[in-house]
Parts: C-alpha cells; sequence; structure tokens
C-alpha cells in the first residue's frame, strides 16, 4: 500500500516542478511588432514612402534597452526626408506598445521588396541580447507609372449682349471652337426662353410622323399587289 501512495506523491511533485518550471520561464517579455510602409505622389511628380513600426510586449515582465533598426532602405534607392530608421527606448513594459515612424523619398523606379526591423532589447535573467523581427511590408510599386487621368476642363465665358451678360461653364474634355461656343450659347438661350413651345412643338411634330408612317407603309404595300 505504500508504494502506490508514494509512487503517487512523487507524481504529483514533478508535475508541480514542471508547472513552476514553465511558468518561471514564461516570465518574460514577449515582442511583437508589426512594420506597414504607404506610398504617396506628390504634385512636384517625386513619391514619398512613410514607414511606420508599432513594437508590442504581450510578455509578462518588462523589455529593457528596446532599440529599433530597419536598414533595409538603401540609400542607392531612397533618401531620407522625415524622422530615422533607427530609435531606441529605456523600457517597454508588460502589455506596452512603442510607435516609430520616418519618412523617405524614392528615387529609383522599380518593385521594392522591404525585410523586416529589427528589435533587440534585454531582459534580467539573461547576459544575452535578445532579436525580434518585424512583419515584413507589402510590395511596393515605386514610382509607377500611372495613366493619365481624362480630367474635364471647366471653361468660364462672359457674353454680353445689349440686354444683358450672363456667365456661363462649358465643360469638355477637348478644345472646342469659337463657333461652337457661339452654337451653344444660342440653343442654352433658346431653350431657356421657349423651352415649354419647343417641347409641345416636337411632341405634335412626333405625333404627325407616327400618324403618317402607317399610311405610307400601307400604300406601299398596296402597289406592291397591283404590281
Amino acid at each position: 500500500m505504500a508504494n502506490p501512495i508514494a509512487n503517487s506523491l512523487l507524481s504529483v511533485l514533478i508535475a508541480l516542478f514542471l508547472i513552476s518550471s514553465s511558468l518561471a520561464i514564461s516570465d518574460v517579455p514577449f515582442i511583437v511588432a508589426h512594420k506597414k510602409a504607404s506610398l504617396k505622389r506628390l504634385k512636384s511628380g517625386a513619391e514619398r514612402v512613410f514607414v511606420a513600426v508599432d513594437i508590442y510586449n504581450q510578455g509578462s515582465s518588462t523589455a529593457y534597452d528596446v532599440s529599433l533598426t530597419d536598414d533595409s532602405w538603401s540609400k542607392d534607392l531612397f533618401d531620407v526626408v522625415s524622422g530615422n530608421i533607427s530609435h531606441s527606448w529605456e523600457r517597454l513594459d508588460a502589455g506596452g506598445i512603442l510607435s516609430h515612424s520616418f519618412e523617405l523619398e524614392a528615387k529609383v523606379q522599380g518593385m521594392f521588396y522591404g525585410a523586416p526591423a529589427v528589435i533587440s532589447f534585454r531582459i534580467p535573467t539573461k547576459a544575452a541580447l535578445q532579436v525580434a523581427y518585424s512583419t515584413p511590408i507589402l510590395p511596393l510599386d515605386v514610382l509607377a507609372e500611372k495613366p493619365a487621368e481624362n480630367k474635364i476642363e471647366l471653361a468660364k465665358l462672359t457674353v454680353v449682349d445689349n440686354k444683358n451678360s450672363e456667365e456661363l461653364y462649358i465643360t469638355n474634355t477637348k478644345c472646342i471652337s469659337l463657333f461652337d461656343i457661339y452654337i451653344y450659347i444660342f440653343l442654352q438661350r433658346l431653350l431657356a426662353r421657349y423651352g415649354s413651345q419647343i417641347s409641345v412643338i416636337s411632341i405634335v411634330v412626333l405625333f404627325v410622323y407616327l400618324v403618317i408612317s402607317p399610311s405610307k407603309s400601307g400604300a406601299g404595300k398596296g402597289s406592291k399587289k397591283r404590281r
């Protein structure tokens, strides 16, 4: 009887030891970093790259001497115009977050595949420097040739006659002649002054056409039968 009880107690002690060991091991910082980049085309034709890195500590203890380095942006391809590609902090507490961003200007056209950023930190229980990596970014099509947009040009015309003056806004994607402009103005004024009369006349003409058309077609069939 003694041996089974002793074996059971020994098993429980071993299990408790393993559980406590795993808890002690898990009492460390757990660094997760998310890196993202976006393109912005300027009116001058230049293109900027905005890079942001968010660092999370999802562990249960503090990380010290946290350092971020993102040196995947070659100086031959990009110029740093705002911020720095590296940054450091004194500590990152458990459940905390650190953020860093910088901006670059592209110099060479083509697809760019950025590498993950590197995050290094220290923990009190280990002398060696700990390293973590951010998520990679999607490929960037830098200085891509975009199709020309068919922009609508808005022309403002001021027409002056003996009675009044009015401003007209004509939209067109092509150049228009002066004759086309005056035709447009004439039709616009005609519709504005006699719009209702023109509508009535159009309806009457359409009705007469519908009445005459069947009679013409019937006459044509009759002539064919006589032949």
